[in-house]
């Protein structure tokens, strides 16, 4: 019958591997004369795991972001938005109240948003074709849909 014995840090040995390793067994540990000592928390980040799908889940979320397709206005309603702007430009001066709904194009896919704002008329840019507000919104003239104020 074979017996064991516990050695340090609760393994098990029999007396017979106990003695293939006597000459061994109690030797002080080695320290590298090469390599400094590791800390416990970098031994450890040896072995931790790593996230072999990074930037995965950002991927999955900017997939599932909606977007709407930009819808291009009738040339009536076209012709109404030109007449209302050229009407903008005769009162710019007096810095009217005005709400604009444009569509802003998405940076990262096709497609974009409806955006709505309200705001006093700084100026038009027609340089740039921008209807610039006090708060420093800019807004392409182009991507305008809607135009409403107090003026019109």
């Amino acid at each position: 019958m074979l017996k064991f014995s516990a050695t340090w840090k609760g393994t098990f040995m029999t007396d017979s591997s106990k003695k293939n390793y006597d000459d061994i067994l109690y030797l002080p540990h080695h320290v590298s004369d090469r390599h400094p000592h590791m800390s416990q928390h970098d031994r450890a980040a040896q072995f931790s795991p790593f996230a072999a799908l990074t930037g995965h889940s950002a991927a999955i979320r900017e997939t599932a972001r909606l977007t709407e397709p930009e819808k291009e206005p009738g040339e009536d309603y076209a012709d109404i938005l030109d007449q209302k702007i050229r009407q903008l430009k005769h009162c710019s001066e007096t810095s009217p109240q005005i709400t604009v709904r444009y569509f802003q194009p998405d940076a990262q896919k096709a497609g974009g948003a409806y955006l709505t704002v309200s705001g006093r008329l700084r100026k038009i840019d027609d340089h740039r074709k921008l209807l610039l507000l006090e708060d420093q919104t800019e807004i392409p003239v182009s991507r305008i849909v809607e135009l409403d104020g107090d003026i019109f």
